[in-house]
């Protein structure tokens, strides 16, 4: 009888990839149609549904993680040169959002993207930068290698979707803040810092 197939844990069973930071593999949890949000159950490697999207805000790109990758000490001292109030990272995977012509509509999946920077987010105290990448191969994005170079419409949609999401009417001052806006070099070194995080803490 033929064995079970194993199949390779999203965070801690893939490579982050060969060429990382410069090209990177990224497990897609959410793409623009959901309204629900999805996030990966840690602990068994499946998606589950974290809550439904309360209200009219669905995410402008697909988003996820880079595997093997981790917030941690690392990335808390890279936030607090521009966040002083950084206590630590959110000891989570480094997400990452993905510009994509194509509409892609599932998600539980696998691409490679080039980064082109970043968002240094900061959460109640805690580092949570979101690194904004192409999907390699993209006939419209592709051409695009530094953050400055896609529309500022576009980064204003990013930039106004992760400050929101999280906020519930009533709930009183926003906790959420944008650090910084940076481009393609920081953007690698962020994704260094947290492959070392990662090493430290799991590998």
């Amino acid at each position: 009888m033929r064995s079970p197939q194993t199949v390779a844990h999203p965070w801690h069973g893939i490579s982050p990839g060969d060429e990382a930071p410069e090209i990177v593999t990224a497990y897609i949890e959410i793409v623009p149609l959901d309204t629900v949000k999805y996030e990966l159950d840690k602990k068994t490697g499946h998606l589950k549904i974290d809550r439904p999207q309360l209200y009219s805000s669905l995410c402008p790109a697909l988003y996820g993680f880079i595997p093997r990758t981790f917030c941690g000490a690392g990335i808390a001292e890279l936030a607090k040169r521009k966040a002083a109030s950084v206590e630590k990272g959110d000891l989570d995977p480094l997400d990452i959002c993905i510009l994509a012509e194509a509409t892609i509509t599932r998600s539980d999946i696998l691409l490679n993207a080039r980064p082109i920077g970043g968002l240094r987010m900061v959460d109640k105290g805690e580092a949570d930068d979101k690194i904004i990448a192409v999907m390699k191969g993209d006939p419209i994005f592709d051409a695009v290698h530094d953050l400055p170079h896609i529309p500022e419409s576009l980064l204003d949609r990013l930039k106004h979707y992760f400050l929101t999401y999280k906020q519930m009417p009533g709930a009183g001052p926003r906790k959420v803040q944008i650090a910084e806006v940076y481009g393609v070099e920081a953007a690698h070194e962020v994704i260094r810092v947290s492959m070392d995080d990662y090493n430290r803490d799991y590998a």
